[in-house]
């Protein structure tokens, strides 16, 4: 079933955690609202909604008749659980839960007329991967990994999950893929050298491009400014212009959004 208001829905996952998934999720949303899209961000991560603090926004959305507003930074509209549960205690919840906080977030946030709804979604390939994909016509999914090994196994089952379920593959992006030395400018391959591309070539989907390891982009997600307010020609926040252009340019291939074909039994 349509997201009311919704044009392009697009998924942002990973088969494991610590790969930087969040960080692209809400820099891929300031870089489409900078190119002058609408766009809506919604925190699917839900045991731990790190949303809040990176785009810098934490208050209690309000309800207008039988729809929660989303809060609204820079330019983007954000729903998140970190704004209804604001301080650290746990969520300790079981699947019949998070579907209904998933549907809730889908179909009871007035997300108004949008471009594009970007959803953060955990990492894995679990009940909020399953919920989304089932009941949401997902226009297609950005998978996110490193380039060690260990981050290559699991992007490749999170691929094959989202091809279980039907979802299109935007592309793989590759994140702390490499480290510019401040005074020589060497490039320095931390984790390994051109395995996102290399899985990508494998699994037959884009490859979406890499994002360095970077502390000006750590410092703008641990401060609420992500790196993409900048401008597309600022060399730290270019990379994730440069994959909001792409993300675009994969939809725009595929036409009309894409929808959950299948269901996957319990």
């Amino acid at each position: 079933m349509p997201i009311e208001g919704v044009t392009h829905l697009v998924a942002v996952g990973s088969g494991k955690g610590g790969v930087g998934k969040t960080t692209v999720a809400v820099n891929l949303a300031v870089a489409l609202a900078s190119q002058g899209y609408q766009v809506g961000l919604m925190d699917a991560d839900v045991y731990g909604p790190n949303v809040p603090r990176m785009i810098g926004r934490r208050a209690e959305p309000f309800a207008t008749g039988e729809k929660i507003e989303p809060l609204v930074q820079y330019g983007v509209r954000v729903m998140s659980m970190g704004f209804l549960n604001p301080d650290d205690r746990p969520l300790i919840w079981r699947g019949p839960m998070l579907h209904s906080v998933v549907q809730q977030f889908l179909r009871g946030v007035n997300w108004g007329l949008l471009d594009y709804l970007v959803v953060d979604l955990p990492p894995g390939t679990g009940d909020v991967q399953l919920s989304l994909l089932q009941t949401a016509p997902v226009t297609g999914a950005v998978v996110v990994t490193t380039p060690s090994d260990v981050s290559l196994e699991d992007a490749r089952k999170a691929v094959l999950m989202f091809r279980q379920v039907r979802t299109e593959v935007l592309g793989i992006v590759e994140t702390m893929s490499y480290l510019i030395a401040p005074q020589s400018g060497e490039r320095i391959d931390v984790f390994g050298s051109g395995g996102g591309r290399r899985v990508a070539e494998e699994m037959g989907v884009p490859f979406l491009g890499e994002l360095p390891l970077d502390p000006a982009v750590r410092i703008g997600g641990d401060t609420g400014e992500p790196i993409a307010l900048r401008a597309s020609s600022d060399p730290s926040a270019a990379p994730y212009h440069a994959l909001a252009r792409a993300v675009v340019e994969r939809v725009q291939s595929l036409g009309a959004p894409q929808g959950p074909l299948i269901t996957v039994e319990d």
